[in-house]
């Protein structure tokens, strides 16, 4: 996207990429560029953030009472868009970008008092727990249950959460759980904000395709949580996980990663075989498909710069965020697929010893010399493909978007 910045623009691009340049070490970058997901290995993640944070810069979106940056619109963009380009770990979107903003929206005083000031240094690391067994993307269905204990006041929880990203590192979760039955399903779920300390909790990580333990499934047997960590009201918690939902899905910038992978991929082609004996990127099969691909990250980048204006206004992304969720990542997608296509017989080796995971990879015992084959873009590729697989299913499928969509914007 070409934009006609202005002087003022353009001065805090440059001192954005002084910053970069200064702050993100060789190390951060390898952190971000060899990512397997969109989550970042969580010691360079949480390296960074604290960085940022000591320039006053980790929640640029939050309002400034709260931390965040008194910035214009571009300056937002701006900021975003060169973290990319330069190849900076991303953070963990559950506190900073999701449910910070339920708590700024929802949270009494005292809540807001103690989990803002900790989410911005990280200290307070959350986990999500919204999906369950047998309610994934139909989050009104789900079963685990609070009890109240009238006589301490608690919430008594029993049932479990699956899938739940960063269960392993989180220090706090926030979760929705039953606490009465209705006819009507969305009626009788609360939002509560739980410790992972609090005895009764057992986390028993996942293996993901890629090998990675990014995801959990959590147990409670018996977990008291007191009714003070209940965000907004008993019973109400819907209200508070669809405004949530709403920024997990919409409000960040993720076109100028795409375009950097749309780049990085066109580099790598000319240097790979094609089917024909020729560059791969001059195959029109290839090309055509990678084109493509490009085009669309333009219309995104576009579309993701209209949202992030109503979100540094003070507005949520509503409709929209389901749109840029299935835009964004069936894009990605794709281009796992290319970038797969791209390394060769060399992207059916696993090597996640190259590579900077977002998580421990399970029974894996890397080469005593290190030997890769290849180069690690071809060792990332593999596992970026099976990572990305997920990508429209999680934050609600991309089929209940659709739905979302047709109700919302079309009235259908």
């Amino acid at each position: 996207m070409d934009l006609n910045w202005s002087a003022e623009d353009l001065a805090f691009r440059d001192e954005v990429r002084t910053f970069l340049d200064t702050k993100l070490t060789d190390d951060l970058r390898g952190a971000g560029r060899l990512m397997t997901s969109v989550y970042a290995e969580h010691e360079a993640s949480m390296a960074w953030q604290a960085i940022l944070h000591e320039r006053g810069w980790a929640a640029p979106a939050w309002p400034v009472e709260y931390g965040g940056c008194d910035w214009t619109l571009p300056q937002h963009y701006i900021f975003s868009r060169e973290c990319q380009l330069a190849g900076a770990p991303s953070l963990s979107p559950m506190g900073i970008r999701m449910v910070s903003h339920a708590i700024m929206k929802f949270g009494t005083k005292e809540q807001k008092d103690f989990f803002l000031p900790g989410i911005l240094t990280g200290e307070v690391f959350f986990c999500q727990g919204y999906s369950e067994p047998e309610s994934g993307s139909d989050l009104a269905s789900l079963q685990m249950a609070a009890v109240l204990d009238e006589s301490s006041g608690d919430l008594v929880l029993t049932g479990s959460k699956i899938w739940t990203t960063h269960a392993i590192e989180a220090n706090w979760m926030f979760a929705l759980v039953r606490t009465t039955r209705s006819e009507r399903k969305q009626l009788g779920i609360t939002f509560i904000l739980l410790e992972m300390a609090t005895p009764g909790i057992e986390v028993h990580p996942l293996v993901m395709t890629s090998g990675e333990e990014v995801q959990a499934q959590v147990f409670f047997d018996g977990v008291r949580v007191p009714k003070a960590n209940i965000l907004g009201k008993i019973d109400d918690g819907w209200t508070v996980a669809k405004y949530l939902l709403e920024f997990e899905r919409g409000g960040s910038v993720t076109a100028p990663a795409l375009q950097v992978m749309a780049e990085e991929i066109g580099t790598a082609a000319a240097q790979q075989p094609g089917p024909s004996g020729g560059r791969l990127i001059d195959d029109p099969a290839f090309a055509r498909k990678l084109a493509d691909a490009r085009i669309r990250t333009e219309v995104l980048e576009i579309l993701e710069f209209r949202t992030l204006t109503i979100v540094a206004q003070g507005g949520n992304p509503g409709p929209a965020s389901s749109m840029l969720k299935i835009l964004s990542t069936e894009l990605s997608q794709a281009l796992t697929e290319l970038a797969l296509e791209a390394a060769g017989a060399r992207g059916r080796v696993y090597q996640p010893h190259a590579t900077r995971p977002g998580g421990p990879i399970a029974e894996f015992e890397p080469p005593a010399d290190d030997y890769l084959s290849g180069e690690p873009w071809q060792a990332v590729a593999p596992l970026r493909y099976f990572n990305d697989r997920a990508g429209s299913i999680y934050a609600g499928s991309n089929e209940i978007q659709r739905n979302i969509l047709a109700k919302a914007a079309l009235g259908l």
